[in-house]
């Protein structure tokens, strides 16, 4: 895939309350037992991110640039044997929508979330590309969104334009060509959002089921 920076170009840039009673509240020989079978554990807290916002990107300042993200952490749901077959605690579902209009023209991409990691308000997440007038179906981008806080801007970040470059790797006409971003690789939220935002709910990495427990330590 050739590198292509979003705005490169004209033509190819790249979004119930109860009543609460006066009734006594029964004595502990009138409350029924509840079977422990019975009882339901509430679902662990699954990581994610969701939101739509515009950025502004130093390079394509005047440009009107959306990114919409829907992700949730799904983990051990991508199996990939021989290594990881439950697959990673990292495995997410959602989708990952951009558009970079300049003038009469837009580039836009649609691509499904494969991988989601968070730390605090940080999420980062990769998505491969299903349909695009600017990528190429099978690209994965990488994505990293912080969620401001005291008042600050949120922020967003993307695998392409003025990172993720090999200068060693060209094509036959010595063009830069940009590497695949590795699942959940992204750079630092680098731009400042100016319109909409993203909520980021962190939950901690789930251990690998096959990963053996480490061995005790003897003094």
């Amino acid at each position: 895939m050739r590198i292509t920076t979003i705005g490169a170009t004209a033509t190819a840039v790249a979004v119930l309350a109860s009543p609460i009673t006066s009734t006594p509240a029964p004595t502990p020989a009138t409350v029924p037992a509840v079977p422990a079978a019975s009882v339901v554990s509430k679902p662990a807290k699954a990581a994610s991110v969701h939101g739509e916002a515009r950025i502004s990107y130093i390079e394509s300042i005047h440009d009107d640039i959306r990114f919409t993200i829907h992700a949730e952490q799904t983990p051990f749901t991508r199996p990939m044997p021989p290594t990881a077959p439950e697959g990673l605690p990292t495995d997410a579902r959602g989708t990952l929508k951009f558009s970079h209009s300049r003038g009469e023209v837009t580039g836009w991409a649609e691509a499904t979330v494969d991988c989601l990691v968070t730390s605090g308000r940080t999420a980062t997440l990769t998505a491969v590309v299903t349909k695009s007038n600017v990528e190429e179906p099978g690209a994965r981008l990488g994505i990293s969104v912080q969620q401001g806080g005291k008042g600050e801007p949120d922020r967003l970040g993307f695998s392409w334009g003025v990172v993720n470059v090999d200068p060693e790797n060209v094509d036959e006409n010595g063009q830069l060509v940009r590497p695949q971003a590795g699942s959940c690789m992204a750079p630092a939220p680098f731009t400042t959002v100016i319109k909409g935002g993203y909520k980021v709910v962190h939950a901690e990495i789930t251990k690998s089921p096959t990963q053996p427990e480490p061995a005790p330590h003897h003094s």
